[in-house]
């Protein structure tokens, strides 16, 4: 068959519906991984208390917690499945991704021994589950970052943001549980409960940013709910007191039920963003299916019905006719169809718009990106922690007057003049 003009249009227009059906099936991985990462968030804090609590604690809601765990495990193994098949056009890095998280949740059961035989301290046991978890959250991020429909850009970016948040705040709750249930404030645990609320607050700050207005809405009125005064007097007492000092451990379980309220309602935020993915999946498949169906009725009408000026020169030129004078543009009359030409270039006006918003989407995404790899070089070259080489950056970008992302850019492009610069700030490596 020959390529026509008007087989390019049906073909990108199918591509198009092809796109938007194919993020609508990754919205569905989405919401699985979602549901698995919240319910071995809550095992992971409920277990830390039960270790730090050396047994005492929480034994029957870990086990419970667990059996939830198991059956989320259980149907992402399925979606994956699923997604893994060769028509459903997962790319390599998404195949590694899924197999890694396979990996992990094949190791589970063995970490879940460990924890009954009490064989691990609360500390590895939440560094663990963490470890997992953020494979998990990798696999999220990859599905958002090969989506190729602008006009769910910035519900993507929202999203990526607030299942970020929300790991934070689970964290927080697992290390936080570990300390009131040991009853005792540990120095390290101290400050790592102080970097995750910053952390928290970055990360709601993009989705802040990028949400709906009734979403933005909805988080701020929860914080003005009574649990939220109640974290931050927990908070107080946990990030103010003195290295050694001992707690009350009778306020872990206040301190699980509080971060648990807290991250419920990002997980209903989350839900309602993914909601919100399938519509506007579903809104745009239906709508490029339409414009399918317009482009090939346009196209029949447009052989059917040529144009004034064509039935214009075909008269001038016909030799059973006198000619009369030379034919004239003629504009529009009511009632004709429109233009091949108008209805591309309103498409391409459309198209326009959209691809504007996804750029903005995407730097942002890239932007992240490039500071998570300046982190990395300043973790690997000095021995920083994460929170560290981040407050670094932070700080070098405040000093020198200087855009985050530049001051990561640089640290790129001249790895060994940024580590040298830093070591005469008093930034050395960690012995």
């Amino acid at each position: 068959m020959s390529l026509t003009v008007s087989t390019l249009v049906l073909r990108a227009k199918q591509r198009e519906i092809d796109a938007a059906q194919q993020l609508a099936r990754r919205a569905d991985l989405v919401d699985v991984l979602g549901h698995l990462i919240q319910r071995l968030q809550r095992e992971r804090g409920a277990s830390s208390i039960y270790l730090a609590s050396q047994g005492a604690r929480f034994a029957d809601e870990r086990r419970a917690l667990a059996d939830d765990s198991r059956q989320a495990q259980a149907r992402l193994r399925a979606v994956i499945a699923e997604h893994s098949e060769p028509e459903q056009g997962a790319g390599a890095k998404s195949l590694s991704l899924m197999a890694w998280a396979l990996l992990g949740l094949d190791a589970m059961e063995g970490l879940r021994s460990q924890i009954d035989m009490r064989a691990m301290g609360a500390h590895d046991l939440v560094a663990a589950f963490s470890h997992l978890i953020a494979g998990l959250i990798e696999l999220v991020f990859d599905i958002a970052d090969a989506a190729d429909v602008p006009s769910v850009s910035r519900l993507l970016v929202a999203l990526l943001h607030l299942v970020q948040a929300q790991e934070e705040a689970g964290q927080e709750r697992a290390v936080g549980a570990l300390l009131y249930a040991s009853g005792r404030v540990d120095e390290a645990h101290q400050q790592r409960v102080l970097h995750l609320i910053e952390a928290q607050e970055r990360s709601l700050a993009v989705f802040a940013q990028f949400a709906e207005a009734d979403l933005q809405a909805r988080w701020d009125a929860q914080q003005l709910l009574p649990a939220a005064a109640r974290l931050e007097r927990l908070r107080r007492i946990l990030c103010t007191a003195r290295p050694g000092a001992v707690l009350d451990d009778d306020l872990s379980h206040t301190w699980f039920d509080i971060l648990t309220e807290r991250i419920d309602g990002l997980w209903q935020l989350q839900t309602a963003l993914v909601e919100r993915l399938r519509a506007e999946c579903a809104a745009r498949v239906d709508e490029a299916t339409q414009a399918l169906q317009d482009s090939r009725g346009l196209l029949r009408s447009l052989r059917d019905n040529p144009p004034a000026r064509t039935q214009a020169v075909d008269r001038f030129f016909d030799i059973a006719l006198a000619p009369q004078a030379a034919p004239a543009p003629a504009g529009p009359r009511g009632g004709e169809s429109p233009s091949l030409h108008a209805v591309l270039q309103a498409q391409a006006q459309r198209l326009a718009g959209m691809e504007a918003e996804l750029r903005s989407a995407r730097t942002t995404l890239d932007e992240r990106k490039v500071i998570e790899r300046a982190k990395g070089v300043l973790m690997a070259r000095l021995g920083m922690s994460e929170e560290v080489a981040f407050r670094v950056l932070q700080k070098t970008s405040m000093d020198q007057n200087r855009r985050l992302l530049d001051v990561a850019e640089a640290t790129l492009a001249m790895p060994e003049l940024a580590v040298a610069q830093l070591e005469a700030q008093g930034h050395g490596p960690r012995r």
